[in-house]
């Protein structure tokens, strides 16, 4: 009997101890699994930035070389001394006035071989008993604002033609009405032609605003006249005659002119 129960309870001890065993087992602690990283924001090994030395580096764009512009070199352009100084009056009303440079103006770059080729050239106009002057005076290279240096036409609108005697590649065409005082010209409109009368002509300067020369509007701004002169770019239009119009200033009805140049290349 004795033994029996020895038995018995060695066995419930040793299911007892089973018993703790799994317990602790299956209570014990697992590392948690690393939860996924939303989409965008997974992380990435960083890299150390590449050496400069050995960076892929695309070539900066070179500015166009003077090679294709060999031939080009500055008009031989003399400017005569500034007559007035200060800020100009008068000139309040005046629409579509262009704004001063306020400095010199840059050259004007034209092929080589580019000259004057109005210099000492006949001129012909609208009126040719002026009031003051001759109108050869107009291409007899006195650019200065004296006295006896310049034409007065009469009033209202006015032209001058030039001869140049033969047909050109014109680059430039530099026009002085009158700079010894500020004064803004109206209707300068400037035309090439190869036919003595202009049926056909090419404008390259207009700043008439309301047609009242009778030529169309054009586009071109109200300016006022300093010592440098009115350059117009006229891109190499072929032309043997220069035509300028002009239609009184600001100051009263009459027009003026002190010198014409016109820079080209006889066409070969």
């Amino acid at each position: 009997m004795l033994n029996r129960n020895v038995v018995l309870r060695a066995g419930i001890c040793v299911i007892l101890l089973l018993a703790v065993v799994f317990c602790v087992a299956g209570c014990k602690k697992t590392a948690p699994k690393p939860k996924p990283e939303p989409p965008g924001k997974q992380a990435t090994q960083a890299t150390e930035p590449e050496p400069a030395g050995n960076q892929e580096t695309k070539p900066k764009p070179q500015p166009s070389s003077a090679g294709d512009k060999a031939d080009m070199v500055p008009i031989p352009l003399e400017l005569p001394k500034p007559m007035f100084v200060g800020t100009p009056t008068n000139i309040e009303n005046v629409t579509k006035l262009e704004k001063p440079l306020g400095k010199d103006r840059p050259p004007f770059y034209a092929p080589a071989g580019t000259t004057n080729v109005a210099a000492g050239k006949s001129v012909s106009g609208s009126d040719e008993e002026p009031v003051y002057g001759e109108l050869a005076m107009i291409t007899d290279g006195d650019k200065e604002a004296t006295d006896g240096s310049y034409v007065d036409l009469a009033p209202f609108l006015q032209n001058v033609t030039i001869d140049l005697e033969a047909e050109y590649e014109i680059y430039a065409i530099v026009v002085w009405h009158y700079h010894k005082q500020s004064r803004v010209y109206f209707d300068v409109i400037v035309q090439l032609s190869n036919d003595p009368d202009f049926i056909e002509s090419t404008t390259v300067f207009n700043n008439d605003i309301d047609n009242s020369a009778g030529m169309g509007i054009g586009g071109d701004m109200h300016y006022v006249e300093t010592n440098e002169g009115k350059l117009i770019d006229a891109k190499g239009t072929r032309g043997r005659y220069v035509r300028l119009y002009s239609n009184g200033n600001n100051n009263n009805d009459l027009n003026h002119y002190i010198e014409v140049q016109v820079f080209g290349k006889a066409v070969k």
